[in-house]
């Protein structure tokens, strides 16, 4: 009976607690420790705020601060509050380089635009629409704009990716008189996240539509090409079998050692067969047989926005598309200065020779299938990714993707490259060489002579 009600009371159960607690070397988590733990998970959640993954970071720090876990509630709101320092500090280094002047330009976007209808971050925020020179012509503007706020230079590089995407996707959630109303750091810093993504937003939509329209470019180019030969087609047909008695007439005359003069006009008249040749050169398709020569047709809407296009967008060139950026350059050059005539200098080498009966017919430059040929091929470079664009997310240089050279120099001096892996090729040596030992020594007794065994102990 008194082991029954040993086993019942209160007091047994804390009491075998704080023993298995001083055995274990635990002890409970406490006020003094809570600040610790919240601080342990700022520098995660200043890169991510999913609440599992920062409650699987605390309980690791936990138990290696040999604390025991709280209730679920406790963690969660450790978690809550590391988010909370977190986008604090966000806060902060988005607004902390931000002048009065910028601050003023940011306010702007939520006032209305002259127009009345709708505010210029509204305005701002509006798809592209249907591929058009008129549509590109809007959305360079609207990049012009997110350029004019000049937001300090490498600002998007100061925050993680993550916490800056989902703080502009907050903000774009929200009206502008809602954005308003918060805090002046908070919308300040909200804003500058939606100036960033805006951004890169706009000018990856300028690339595309550019795109689209060279592709629709291109389609309708073909599309005409075939229809004008469907509609040629019974005079060409009629011209094939025409000739085909002309022919025949010829080969009989040489056989038979008659005229062809007389051969011909028994056919048909010598009017006629010179009418006949005419139509016959109207018919005749380029030699390629290409509906290329057909693009020059629209060389106007390309036109109206391509100095344009051109003047906004940076463009940075691998060495395989460094003929294609020059090319480029070359057209940016002769807009901004008014020059009609093509350089006899003008690089060519990017030219295929597909193109080059176009380009460079009888020796000369025809500049409208030179800027053609251009931009059919900057539009090429850009979806292989030969050519980036500054600012933009999805045609951005592949080096931007990977840590500055200083910062990984930094990294591999210090010998703290954040990986689960070795970065020197002695300690993970030892490591095999222990692992494989561990092996043996599992699967077998040791074995006297083994030379499997002898060769790890002599390595």
């Amino acid at each position: 009976m008194l082991w029954k009600e040993y086993a019942r009371r209160d007091q047994t159960r804390r009491e075998h607690l704080l023993e298995l607690q001083a055995a274990l070397q635990l002890r409970l988590l406490t006020v003094r420790d809570y600040r610790p733990a919240v601080q342990a998970l700022v520098d995660l959640a200043m890169q991510a705020d999913k609440g599992l993954v920062l409650a699987q970071a605390l309980v690791g720090y936990l138990r290696q601060q040999a604390i025991l876990l709280p209730g679920a509630n406790v963690i969660e709101r450790i978690c809550a509050e590391a988010v909370t320092r977190a986008t604090r500090r966000i806060y902060d280094v988005l607004t902390l380089s931000l002048s009065d002047e910028h601050r003023t330009r940011l306010d702007q976007l939520l006032t209305r635009r002259d127009d009345g209808r709708m505010t210029w971050l509204a305005w701002l925020r509006l798809p592209p629409g249907k591929a058009s020179s008129r549509q590109m012509l809007k959305h360079i503007d609207r990049l012009k704009i997110l350029h004019a706020i000049d937001l300090p230079a490498g600002l998007d590089r100061m925050v993680h990716r993550n916490r800056l995407l989902k703080i502009a996707r907050e903000g774009a959630q929200m009206t502008p008189a809602d954005l308003a109303r918060f805090e002046k750091q908070r919308r300040h810093a909200t804003l500058v996240a939606i100036v960033i993504e805006a951004t890169a937003t706009v000018t990856d939509e300028i690339v595309d539509l550019h795109d689209r329209i060279i592709g629709r470019l291109f389609n309708a180019a073909k599309k005409k090409h075939q229809e004008q030969f469907h509609r040629s087609g019974k005079a060409i047909n009629d011209k094939v079998r025409l000739y085909g008695k002309l022919g025949r007439a010829l080969l009989e005359a040489k056989e038979n050692g008659g005229d062809a003069f007389r051969a011909i006009e028994s056919v048909m008249s010598w009017e006629v067969f010179t009418k006949s040749v005419s139509e016959a050169e109207q018919l005749a398709q380029p030699e390629a047989f290409d509906f290329l020569h057909q693009i020059g047709d629209h060389y106007a809407t390309l036109r109206r926005y391509v100095p344009a296009f051109l003047d906004i967008l940076k463009l940075r060139a691998a060495p395989a598309a460094t003929n294609v950026l020059d090319a480029v350059d070359t057209i940016r050059a002769m807009d901004n200065d008014g020059v009609r005539k093509m350089p006899a200098d003008a690089p060519t080498a990017f030219v295929k020779p597909r193109w080059r009966p176009l380009v460079m017919p009888g020796g000369g430059i025809d500049r409208r299938y030179y800027e053609l040929c251009a931009l059919a091929a900057l539009r090429n470079a850009l979806r292989s990714g030969d050519i980036w664009v500054q600012g933009s997310r999805q045609f951005r240089d592949f080096d931007d993707y990977l840590l500055p050279t200083e910062n990984f120099q930094a990294i591999m001096q210090g010998n703290v490259l954040p990986l689960p892996i070795f970065a020197d090729c002695d300690p993970y040596l030892k490591e095999r060489r222990q692992l494989l030992e561990q092996r043996l020594a599992t699967a077998s007794p040791p074995i006297t002579g083994c030379p499997m065994r002898s060769s790890l102990n002599r390595a």
